[in-house]
């Protein structure tokens, strides 16, 4: 007769697996951008890089899994993916969306891969606004002003001309991957890893 694991081992085994799961993928260079972008992710994501870029200047492969979240999180990956030395490949799974899509651009054009079944998805930023008049100005500049930052950041990104990108993020706008490759956010659509090269 099969007992039940009791609880405290079950933790116990769960943790072990999620460390050789975090080792495999150090080991690897390879970080996850997994769920929503916020401050969380934005912090584990930046430790992985600074701590990947201290032990070598070997390329990194960074996973994008998102449907964007907080575009202040998403600018901090933006910038450390630039800022670290080793070049970051990044490889677009599932759906990269809003703040998503901005930190899949931060790789240089040849380093964005997406797998075939891929969805990408461009748009304005949100915001939700409340207060007195003056606050709601201010918050309404604000949005206007990161708006046309990143609509600076998707032409530079797919050599789409601003104007176009303008109206395209209006709303929202989807592409699967061999639309993306043709929109320029994707270098090339692969089928396995090693097609990352």
């Amino acid at each position: 007769m099969l007992s039940a694991m009791p609880q405290q081992e079950v933790v116990k085994e769960a943790d072990a697996f999620l460390g050789r799961a975090a080792e495999a993928l150090f080991s690897s260079r390879t970080v996850l951008v997994y769920g929503e972008v916020d401050t969380k992710l934005a912090r584990s994501v930046s430790a992985q890089l600074v701590a990947l870029a201290a032990a070598s200047d070997e390329p990194i492969r960074m996973l994008v899994h998102s449907q964007g979240g907080h575009v202040e999180a998403g600018d901090t990956i933006f910038d450390l993916v630039r800022a670290v030395a080793p070049d970051v490949v990044m490889i677009g799974t599932g759906w990269v969306a809003s703040a998503g899509a901005l930190i899949y651009c931060a790789a240089k054009k040849e380093n964005r891969f997406a797998l075939p079944n891929t969805r990408f998805m461009l748009h304005q930023p949100l915001g939700g606004m409340g207060g007195n008049a003056s606050d709601i100005e201010i918050e309404a500049a604000q949005i206007v002003q990161m708006r046309e930052r990143l609509n600076r950041i998707f032409s530079a990104a797919t050599g789409q001309p601003y104007d176009k990108i303008v109206r395209d993020t209006d709303r929202n706008f989807w592409m699967n991957a061999s639309e993306a490759r043709a929109y320029g956010l994707v270098h090339r659509v692969i089928e396995r890893f090693s097609d990352a090269a």
